[in-house]
């Protein structure tokens, strides 16, 4: 009992939880005086479901139409809702590069949803778990996120201006080894020192400061000192221009364009992931309905065999059949009632990964779990497909499909940080100049002054007002005046000039990002290549589609005839039971194949709506309100408790 109260005890710290930084929501003139050194309130994720999903569910059951299913996904999905933080990451960045600071990378992946229950995984966790696999621009940040983006180039002045201030207050005894110059054998030395400015950086390559030291109270032990204590310091301006490295608006404001253009990106990644996840929606919804329309193909060949077994063994009873035929139809019939019993594990699977999908809490919502999901919409084959020439599809996908606009801006961004490694090539030429005023005032030196005869000390005298220069007489405000007057100015100017002599590393920045770049345009024309190529398979995909359903609707409505007229030679006794349980299943085979078929030409047409980039036009999604993550639209008409849909 002990040991177990000592690991528990030893076990606590693990399951502390270091609390999380919480914004101020201070108000008066101390907090806007503060708020800059202030954490910012960041809302927190609600994780808890739509009203939306609640109406939808009557008698234990969710009736979903496809636009509830897109709806429930824009206000739920939790890819959603982490693609809605990427704006205002890139926002930040872009307060980041507005003071001249580094940017850091921010992930722009694409996750592609879950996939359809598959027959052969009962459990769906492998369904339920494929999330990954997106296709990104970006990539993850790291330890060292954002070091890549201006680490190679001339550096970018800090925007901010900074104030400094310094005080200090100095005690100092320091033995002599003569008094000829301080009148002692140890010098105690005490004073106040206050130091303060400003300095800024501008986009242009200049640096400006601006500064005062004040040593006050300085006194010293010292009685050939005229003045003790004194006020002393300066005042000082001093500003710094680069001329060849670090020089132009253009060079030092790269961060700034690139920062802007990522905010551009981060709305087209925004869209890319809506696009995805509607296209997700609309793949896992329509398979859920072919999946019941498998399930039916399946109970209505369970209901034939059954019946089929319950007639034999009738006509067994009357003596008109063997006992084999008997089992032979009886085995059919278990057959196919596992095949139903399949079927509605794969239908149940399918419902828990929707349900994953439109659901943000998952599934900590008890109703919702044990719902079961009644497709509402069922899809019509029309009677031909819209006839486009393919030139003109794949200039709307040009013009339409969000990664095309990502690679141009990505170009541009490579093409702007190129001007930094570019102008790192150049030697470091800096032309300053200083401008300071010094000043001085203090009192009398109170101690006596040594009287010397033949190098002895013979007496001591008491300083006076007429044995110094009265200008130096007087208090801080004194000093405040000789440096207001410039009465003691200093002037200095002149240049620093570094030139490597080989400069191997900086060429070799700027043909690396040269070669990056070339590759950067190998990949833009192999998105094109790409797109233009996935145009015309979907095209392909499409008219094959449509050709193997009409094919299978044909295969199918022939077998069954076929199946009708076997059962009929059977029950006239000239066909076996071998015959009739064989036409069956090709009948339920002809059933389950034209169910595949439909539902790989609902995919090929929500295929090509995707390479098309005509997604959201199709299901009529609102960019929007995905990213306010609220559909105004009400839900459709849920039909009342015992009412058939």
């Amino acid at each position: 009992m002990l040991s177990v109260m000592l690991c528990g005890t030893m076990s606590l710290p693990v399951f502390a939880q270091t609390p999380e930084i919480m914004g101020s929501s201070g108000k008066g003139f101390f907090y806007r005086l503060t708020k800059n050194y202030q954490p910012t309130t960041v809302a927190k994720i609600s994780f808890e479901d739509s009203a939306r999903i609640e109406r939808l569910i009557r008698a234990g059951s969710i009736y979903l139409s496809l636009r509830d299913a897109i709806a429930l996904a824009l206000e739920n999905n939790l890819d959603l809702e982490g693609a809605r933080i990427n704006p205002k990451l890139q926002q930040s960045n872009f307060q980041r590069a507005s003071a001249g600071a580094l940017l850091r990378n921010v992930n722009n992946s694409i996750s592609s949803g879950p996939s359809s229950a598959s027959l052969g995984v009962l459990a769906g966790a492998n369904s339920l778990g494929s999330t990954g696999g997106g296709s990104g621009s970006g990539s993850t940040g790291g330890v060292l996120s954002g070091l890549s983006v201006q680490l190679a180039g001339s550096a970018i002045p800090n925007l901010d201006p900074t104030v400094f201030v310094n005080a200090q207050f100095q005690h100092q005894t320091s033995p002599l080894t003569s008094t000829f110059t301080t009148g002692t054998n140890f010098l105690v030395t005490s004073f106040k020192n206050a130091n303060f400015g400003v300095q800024q950086g501008f986009l242009t390559g200049t640096s400006v400061s601006l500064g005062m030291g004040n040593t006050l109270g300085y006194k010293q032990n010292s009685p050939n000192s005229d003045f003790n204590p004194v006020d002393q310091g300066s005042l000082s301006f001093s500003i710094t221009q680069n001329l060849l490295n670090g020089f132009g608006l253009k060079v030092n404001n790269r961060a700034i364009r690139i920062a802007k253009n990522q905010l551009h990106i981060s709305d087209l990644t925004f869209k890319q992931q809506v696009i995805s996840t509607v296209n997700n929606v609309v793949n896992l919804y329509w398979d859920l309905v072919s999946f019941n329309d498998s399930l039916k193909v399946k109970q209505q060949t369970m209901g034939l065999n059954q019946q089929l077994y319950t007639d034999n063994k009738r006509r067994a009873e009357l003596g008109a059949l063997a006992e084999i035929d008997i089992i032979q139809a009886e085995a059919e019939w278990k057959s196919s009632q596992q095949d139903v019993v399949t079927a509605e594990t794969q239908v149940l699977q399918q419902e828990m990964i929707l349900k994953s999908v439109l659901t943000r809490g998952g599934f900590n919502n008890a109703a919702v779990i044990s719902a079961r999901i009644t497709p509402t919409d069922h899809f019509d084959m029309p009677t031909q497909d819209a006839i486009q020439p393919t030139q003109d599809m794949v200039s709307e996908a040009f013009q339409k499909r969000p990664e095309i606009e990502q690679s141009q801006i990505s170009l541009e961004d490579a093409r702007i940080n190129m001007l930094g490694t570019r102008n790192n090539l150049l030697p470091s030429l800096s032309v300053f100049a200083n401008l300071s005023n010094s000043g001085l005032s203090g009192n009398v030196n109170s101690l006596p002054v040594p009287i010397t005869s033949g190098g002895q000390i013979v007496g001591y005298r008491q300083r006076t007002a007429n044995d110094v220069n009265a200008f130096f007489l007087g208090g801080y405000g004194s000093f405040l005046s000789q440096l207001l007057n410039r009465n003691f100015p200093n002037y200095s100017a002149g240049f620093n000039l570094n030139i490597p002599i080989r400069n191997r590393a900086n060429q070799a920045d700027l043909i690396t990002d040269e070669l990056n770049y070339r590759q950067s345009q190998i990949q833009d024309k192999q998105l094109q290549n790409n797109i233009k190529l996935n145009v015309i398979n979907a095209q392909i995909a499409l008219r094959q589609a449509r050709a193997v359903y009409e094919t299978a609707v044909q295969a199918r409505k022939l077998q069954e005839q076929a199946l009708a007229g076997e059962r009929r030679k059977y029950e006239l006794g000239t066909s076996s039971i071998l015959n009739v349980v064989i036409v069956q299943r090709d009948t339920t085979t002809r059933g389950l194949a034209e169910v595949e078929a439909r539902s790989q030409y609902l995919k090929a047409r929500n295929a090509l709506d995707n390479v098309l980039g005509r997604t959201l036009e199709v299901q009529n999604v609102d960019i929007g309100e995905a990213k306010n993550g609220i559909v105004t639209r009400e839900p459709d008409m849920v039909p009342a408790v015992g009412q058939n849909r």
